[in-house]
């Protein structure tokens, strides 16, 4: 069953429609409480694949399987009531074919209640992607830096400088044309982004690309400072929960050895005030 039976307030059709107006603001969750909070202010909350990074110490996104994001989108499909929920189809989910990519994500959606799923690529994801939209499957793409494909990319760099421009680019047309209802431009240099932007029909969302894409997208535990292993330059860190929440730690951990917590008022007499009072002896 869904793990969530309310229709979202924003789908795919709202967001196709914030080209070139409204920018629109995405992040990522993994888990309730965190969707909780963000489904005031974002627009899409997308259940990444870099949960496998952030949240389960693997050393890519290549590890994450289908279990785990079904695990999590019902997770933060609980904490969500106005934003749209987009989940990432894993490595081997959908490279093999368009039937293979529509098993797969009409599980992901039936067993989450998302509204869309994302995947990665570009000319050669555009005959699945119009495979799945034809049968009522939105999708966001997902160009330039594909971090499911690092291993042929030869790491984490940045995508589509000089004539390799020109590939992402095709790619953004591919997928806008194939029925995307939105795509990520991630790790390209900001002229490109800003071409993107203006060539195709459907909104870019930025992730280490350009201020003039239509929308943006961090990772939640990048942005508060909680993910430490390493910072990508396009991140900007809006707090620094990593350190605060160590520093507790580090507190309690003292505190305890010391026998200074629980104190007395952490901690539950032998009777309760009101009942201790009732057998105390009159004074009459």
């Amino acid at each position: 069953m869904s793990a969530n039976t309310q229709a979202p307030k924003i789908t795919a059709g709202t967001i196709l429609a914030q080209k070139g107006k409204t920018p629109i603001v995405s992040l990522t969750a993994y888990t309730t409480p965190m969707a909780q909070m963000m489904d005031a202010h974002a627009d899409v909350v997308l259940v990444g694949d870099s949960v496998g990074m952030v949240l389960h110490g693997l050393p890519s996104t290549l590890g994450v399987t289908m279990e785990m994001m079904i695990l999590h989108g019902q997770a933060v499909a609980r904490g969500l009531k106005e934003a749209m929920l987009v989940i990432d189809m894993p490595f081997g989910s959908y490279e093999e074919g368009p039937e293979q990519a529509f098993g797969n994500a009409a599980r992901l959606m039936r067993e989450t209640g998302a509204a869309a799923v994302k995947l990665e690529g570009g000319v050669e994801m555009a005959a699945t992607i119009s495979f799945l939209t034809a049968r009522g499957i939105p999708v966001m793409a997902h160009v330039g830096l594909t971090p499911q494909s690092i291993n042929t990319l030869g790491g984490y760099k940045v995508q589509g400088r000089d004539e390799a421009g020109a590939s992402v680019l095709e790619g953004a047309h591919a997928v806008a044309e194939a029925g995307a209802f939105a795509v990520v431009l991630e790790k390209v240099p900001e002229n490109l982004a800003n071409e993107i932007t203006a060539a195709v029909p459907i909104p870019t969302i930025g992730i280490g690309a350009s201020a003039g894409c239509d929308g943006q997208v961090l990772v939640v535990d990048d942005m508060l400072g909680m993910f430490t292993s390493f910072k990508p330059k396009f991140v900007k860190r809006y707090a620094d929960l990593g350190t605060t929440a160590e520093a507790a730690i580090a507190e309690y951990a003292a505190e305890v050895r010391a026998r200074s917590f629980p104190a007395a008022e952490h901690v539950f007499a032998d009777q309760a005030p009101a009942a201790a009072a009732a057998k105390a002896p009159s004074k009459d």
